[in-house]
């Protein structure tokens, strides 16, 4: 789901051009121009900085474990200071003890994440990019245009791929510890990125750690990002090619069908008994996302049913697929087949996934 922030002042750092004042080296003091040395006073650091670099030290034998030195893990520590605007982004999100439990209809999402400026865009990158898609899905068997919505939702092709430093935001929510477990080990990655010479600079994202074209965390960048551009390196912050191929790699592993659709929009009739279809089991991982679904049937099933298929990517008759009825009875729905789960490994959200999928139509058309 796109939802772009801007970080705070406090992202920056600032590099001062004057000489420390602990540096100067004080001339003969028995001249008149002597250069004179100040004892300027050590600047103070502020109280939850202090606490904030204290715990991320604790992490400095799991860090050597997973690879990093000691040298590049001291050196960062001290730079480390708490992000107070990341922790209230944090705790806005759905499933935050804060956030509000019910859901908004799906339309006005739609409207604004598959709108005219975002189809347009994408056909004409697609006209760019052919080759390439067409290369990455002989490979991963995942459709073109659907690596290329996702790289249109994550980050609008490529123009805002936000500003927040990594080390700082992940520092500051592990530190936090709503999900410590998940921020401490992405910390640890990002400094695995550093010490394999990617800037720090380069490693700028959103405040929740996502990172790049494909807005990847720092452990999928580590499994599952790959060179699309065969220059021995996989940039997803400037390469097109690596950001692509590594989006199609991700959703390969995440159990993309080669020659299936993601779904297909449909009518349902009135007087459809829902509670035939309900899910027979719960999900573990996103489980308000999930509990939205029915049961998986067939698309021969789902017409004796009396569901009409309203698009033209029609999944196979003896296709597995699941209703979703995102703004309720009697407006637009969706069958979904497993593909459709493969959108969701990338971010949980059905609203995400559906305009992921209505995008890459669209672009296709």
């Amino acid at each position: 789901m796109i939802c772009w922030l801007v970080a705070s002042p406090g992202d920056a750092q600032p590099v001062s051009d004057q000489p420390d004042p602990s540096t100067v080296i004080a001339g003969d003091a028995s001249t008149d121009d002597a250069a004179q040395v100040v004892d300027a006073p050590a600047p103070v650091v502020p109280a939850q900085d202090i606490a904030l670099q204290n715990f991320i030290r604790t992490l400095r034998s799991k860090a050597i474990e997973r690879g990093v030195s000691g040298n590049v893990f001291d050196a960062v520590v001290p730079t480390l200071t708490y992000n107070d605007r990341v922790i209230r982004l944090d705790r806005g999100q759905p499933g935050s003890s804060s956030s509000s439990s019910a859901s908004p209809d799906f339309a006005p999402y739609l409207a604004s994440h598959v709108d005219a400026t975002r189809i347009n865009m994408g056909r004409s990158r697609y006209g760019r990019l052919r080759p390439l898609l067409a290369s990455i899905e002989t490979k991963t068997g995942v459709p073109e245009q659907i690596m290329l919505a996702i790289y249109g939702h994550e980050t609008g092709y490529g123009t805002f791929t936000g500003n927040f430093d990594l080390l700082r935001s992940l520092a500051t929510l592990a530190f936090e510890g709503r999900r410590r477990d998940l921020f401490a080990a992405e910390y640890i990655d990002t400094l695995l990125l550093l010490q394999r010479g990617i800037p720090r600079e380069t490693l700028k994202g959103s405040w929740a750690g996502a990172t790049g074209y494909p807005q990847f965390l720092p452990s999928v960048y580590l499994r599952l990002g790959i060179d699309g551009d065969n220059d021995g390196r996989v940039d997803i912050w400037r390469s097109e090619p690596d950001a692509l191929a590594s989006i199609g790699n991700y959703l390969s592993d995440a159990g993309w069908k080669p020659g299936a659709p993601w779904g297909v929009a449909v009518r349902v009739p009135d007087g459809f008994d829902r509670g035939a279809v309900s899910p027979l089991m719960s999900s573990p991982r996103c489980p308000r996302v999930h509990a939205r679904h029915s049961r998986w049937l067939t698309v021969t099933e789902w017409r004796q049913k009396g569901l009409m298929m309203l698009g033209s990517r029609i999944p196979a008759d003896d296709e597995l697929t699941m209703l979703i009825e995102p703004d309720g009875p009697g407006r637009t729905a969706y069958l979904l087949t497993s593909n459709y789960r493969s959108i969701l490994d990338y971010n949980c959200s059905n609203y995400y996934a559906l305009s992921v999928g209505l995008l890459g139509d669209a672009v296709g058309n």
